[in-house]
């Protein structure tokens, strides 16, 4: 497996990826939102592609992909809206998705990236320093629970980023 940036050939591919990982149970129909959601971000201005990476297989076949966005607190530029992260079905349960999580969190922590924000599972992410993001002094855009609204603090965190997290743009079209 190999972990790089997005290259414009593999658009088609990160939406498969997003398609299958999201995909309703059988039975359901529709397009999952993470696999529109990345085509939204893509085209907005809070879009950052050197946290935009996949992982291929030994033939070059995209199998996973995670993206990071700008976002703000207390209207500052100051953050990292994680996700989505996803992984062909095939391919989960296989150290992908941990791989993709380590390079994104690597590539912001050596962008000088103060926090790295998310929604997710809290009995998964915290294994990648993940805690509630309240516990540091960010709220979440909407009322969801402490602990699925979770925050990394990187290595050039600052105590005085405080107050309201804002996602790029096209999530609030969710």
């Amino acid at each position: 497996m190999l972990i790089r940036r997005e290259t414009p050939a593999d658009v088609d591919a990160i939406r498969a990826v997003h398609s299958t990982a999201f995909a309703a149970p059988a039975g359901g129909d529709g397009m999952p939102v993470e696999a529109t959601l990345v085509d939204a971000l893509r085209a907005d201005e809070g879009w950052l592609p050197a946290y935009s990476l996949v992982a291929t297989d030994a033939d070059g076949q995209v199998v996973g992909h995670v993206v990071g966005t700008r976002g703000r607190v207390a209207g500052e530029p100051v953050a990292v809206g994680l996700g989505p992260l996803g992984v062909l079905p095939g391919w989960q349960r296989r150290g992908v998705g941990s791989a993709l999580m380590h390079a994104v969190l690597g590539a912001a922590d050596a962008r000088d990236e103060p926090l790295v924000v998310l929604l997710g599972h809290p009995d998964y992410y915290p294994r990648f320093g993940f805690r509630p993001a309240v516990e540091v002094g960010v709220t979440p855009p909407q009322p969801w629970g402490p602990q699925y609204f979770m925050a990394r603090p990187m290595n050039a965190w600052r105590d005085t980023i405080r107050g309201e997290f804002r996602y790029a743009r096209p999530f609030d079209d969710l």
